[in-house]
């Protein structure tokens, strides 16, 4: 019986960097419990911050292509908490967010470990964690 997993809808280009290694914290204003391997899903809109793809390297736009589906997975490590905007520039190779972006009180990074890309693979996304059926 196929399982049913996790995934986490980002934006492109953020979420091709995840899935290759680029990109190791997610960033978001809520928190979550959840750990484990998470599936990847590329939302169907980008991020039109020209910030954000200045931190794509050449070899990887192809990969920012890949809109409304799941793209690979990565397992869920930690929960960073962001307090202050010095906490969240310290921890900038990590996420790669300008520390203009820094929203008080308080940010969580989503930690991310072991990224694996997959094969596209169209499906509806969600603003958090939503069910993937039918992934082994």
């Amino acid at each position: 019986m196929p399982e049913s997993v996790y995934a986490l809808s980002i934006k492109q280009p953020w979420a091709a960097l995840i899935v290759h290694g680029v990109k190791r914290v997610e960033i978001r204003r809520w928190r979550t419990f959840r750990n484990g391997r998470i599936m990847i899903h590329a939302a169907g809109r980008p991020d039109r911050r020209p910030e954000a793809w200045s931190k794509v390297p050449p070899h990887l736009l192809p990969a920012t292509e890949y809109q409304g589906g799941i793209v690979g997975s990565a397992r869920l490590v930690a929960i960073r908490e962001y307090h202050h905007p010095d906490e969240f520039q310290t921890d900038f190779r990590l996420h790669l967010n300008d520390p203009s972006w820094f929203v008080p009180p308080l940010l969580y990074g989503f930690e991310f470990a072991d990224p694996v890309v997959l094969p596209f693979r169209p499906c509806p996304g969600w603003v958090r964690f939503f069910r993937v059926e039918g992934v082994s």
